[in-house]
């Protein structure tokens, strides 16, 4: 089993946290002729795919490297456009390796304050009173499961659907949060977690559920 990340997020909505604990690369690399036959555009300071599949390349993948040197944003290592880049001839035949890039921390802090908004919705939609709001979401591939706490912090854990134990692991990480956290002189509350400690045994509470499936009952 595997359990993906850990998020953190205070009750403003903030991250203040976050752990990838496995990150999936599911890579091609291919060399091409001129032309490229794959359509490419820019995309968040990415230039990824966006008509075209083959050889394990897929619609969204991200150019990686070009030439076996990693790329930069949209552009390649020496500062020059990919698009631009693969439009010229003369730079073929070349290797280019897609995959799906990771998140930025912007992009993550996007997230987590986009999830709290929703969190929130799902409160407020509920026919009672009292709603816990989300405490899982599922797809094909990981489901999220969000523990909040009475003073609103939310702790949030990606694992494969089949991980067993998340609830006894989330209430463990709050655990962790309040030993190696809240009780560590220079942290401030809602602000960002930079605690060796915290890292330390947030990490082997991870290795443990992976391994054993669970700390006990639930799910």
């Amino acid at each position: 089993m595997v359990i993906f990340s850990v998020y953190v997020v205070n009750k403003a909505g903030g991250l203040i946290y976050q752990y990838d604990n496995y990150v999936p690369r599911a890579e091609a690399e291919k060399t091409f002729s001129y032309p490229l036959d794959l359509v490419l555009k820019h995309h968040d300071e990415k230039v990824i795919v966006s008509f075209g599949q083959r050889d394990g390349i897929r619609v969204g993948h991200a150019v990686l490297s070009i030439n076996g040197v990693d790329v930069i944003g949209k552009n390649t290592a020496d500062g020059k456009d990919i698009l631009e880049y693969l439009k010229d001839s003369s730079n073929y035949p070349v290797s280019i390796r897609f995959g799906r890039a990771r998140l930025s921390s912007n992009e993550k802090l996007m997230l987590a304050s986009m999830f709290h908004s929703l969190f929130a919705i799902g409160s407020q939609l509920s026919p009672e009173v009292g709603s816990s709001g989300i405490e899982m979401l599922e797809t094909d591939v990981f489901k999220l499961h969000c523990f909040q706490t009475l003073t609103g912090i939310k702790f949030i854990v990606l694992a494969d659907p089949r991980q067993t134990g998340i609830d006894t692991l989330l209430r463990k990480i709050y655990e962790i949060y309040s030993d190696f956290a809240l009780k560590n002189p220079f942290y401030s509350l809602e602000m960002p977690i930079r605690c060796e400690l915290f890292d330390q045994n947030l990490k082997s509470a991870l290795e443990i559920a992976e391994k054993a499936g669970n700390f006990g009952t639930g799910s």
